[in-house]
């Protein structure tokens, strides 16, 4: 994991307008968020290992079930995930072979960041603030 600084640590939104400008950009809310925090993440790699942007957030008026509610961004960070490598040798593709994959577990859940990711990270970063800070 390596955190990046940005301005937009510590703004509140309201979860609706940041879903409207950041979903576009292709992030998605993670699915490990609870009714009080969440993730917007981004993936920007998937060559062997996943390399993601993560956008923490949390909720300080409402749940995130809850229509209308304002969040606190935190600081973000980039994630590396790497997942056990191999081919189909039984020749179980397609779907029932997806349907198992997306639970497995990453080999290294975190895995090292090289330069290039942090430099693609910190330039997503500039565009993510020059999209929401003026909301602020």
């Amino acid at each position: 994991m390596v955190p990046l600084d940005s301005e937009i640590e510590d703004k509140i939104y309201s979860l609706y307008v940041l879903e409207e400008k950041l979903k576009p950009e292709g992030f998605v809310i993670g699915s490990n968020w609870d009714y009080e925090k969440g993730f917007f993440d981004l993936k920007i790699d998937n060559k062997g290992i996943y390399y993601f942007l993560r956008i923490p957030f949390y909720a300080v008026a409402g749940s995130l079930d809850y229509p209308g509610v304002t969040v606190r961004l935190e600081k973000p960070f980039l994630l590396a995930h790497q997942y056990e490598k191999g081919y189909d040798e039984e020749g179980i593709g397609g779907a029932l072979r997806g349907s198992i994959d997306q639970f497995q577990s990453p080999t290294d859940p975190d895995a090292n960041v090289p330069d290039e990711y942090i430099n693609i990270g910190k330039k997503l970063m500039q565009k993510v603030e020059n999209l929401i800070l003026p909301l602020y």
